[in-house]
């Protein structure tokens, strides 16, 4: 598997732990046999696209999209021209009510990837049509490490975390530094729960510039 320099030299005694070879072995199985997203290729896109040295914020979701051409290794994300899922419709939403920004034509959050913001799975892949299919595989073991890896930033960071499962990896996330902000997952069974009005991307973007970092430009719109 290939995985940018950036974050290589900091994970790649991991591909060689027992659990993450078990992994790879159950992959090779599953995209041989199964259709299976993102494609091999964009596996690690969030790493590619946010080397480890730039990560300013992560936003945490479960597991990639499960039907055809939405998944891209970016979490929430969808490729140009997808129809937007409803989780991601729903914090499009939350992103016109928080800071005025209309909605994009492209769900592609890669602009946002680019600028710092780690877009992480905690599983990395999924069989299309069976959500949480790749589940207890060895990802959550992997993004754990992540996870602690960027808890050991002296840099300040932002985790955005929806939902039950996102939040529950609040207990790895110990430094001081760092800003944890929580709210109901978006997807359609909790967005009214409490996600509307939570202001995540004001709030992160406050704490950004009291500590003299660059905030983020969160609109898709050019």
């Amino acid at each position: 598997m290939i995985i940018s320099e950036s974050w290589d030299g900091k994970i790649n005694t991991e591909f060689y732990q027992p659990y993450f070879l078990k992994l790879v072995r159950f992959l090779e199985r599953e995209y041989a046999n199964y259709r299976v997203f993102p494609p091999k290729h964009e596996l690690f896109n969030a790493f590619t696209l946010t080397p480890y040295e730039n990560v300013k914020v992560v936003i945490l979701g479960q597991d990639p999209y499960h039907e055809e051409g939405q998944a891209h290794g970016l979490c929430f994300s969808v490729k140009n021209n997808v129809p937007f899922p409803p989780s991601l419709q729903n914090i499009f939403r939350e992103l016109k009510n928080d800071l005025g920004i209309s909605y994009p034509k492209s769900g592609d959050l890669t602009k946002w990837a680019q600028q710092g913001v780690l877009l992480l799975n905690a599983v990395l892949s999924v069989r299309q049509g069976f959500a949480t299919s790749h589940k207890d595989m060895g990802w959550e073991q992997f993004t754990d490490f992540i996870l602690k890896l960027i808890n050991d930033k002296q840099e300040p960071v932002v985790y955005i975390l929806w939902g039950k499962y996102a939040i529950n990896k609040a207990a790895l996330l110990t430094n001081p530094h760092h800003l944890i902000i929580t709210g109901p997952h978006p997807s359609p069974l909790s967005a009214y729960r409490g996600f509307f009005g939570g202001k995540y991307f004001s709030k992160c973007n406050q704490f950004l510039a009291s500590q003299g970092i660059k905030k983020i430009d969160w609109n898709l719109n050019y």
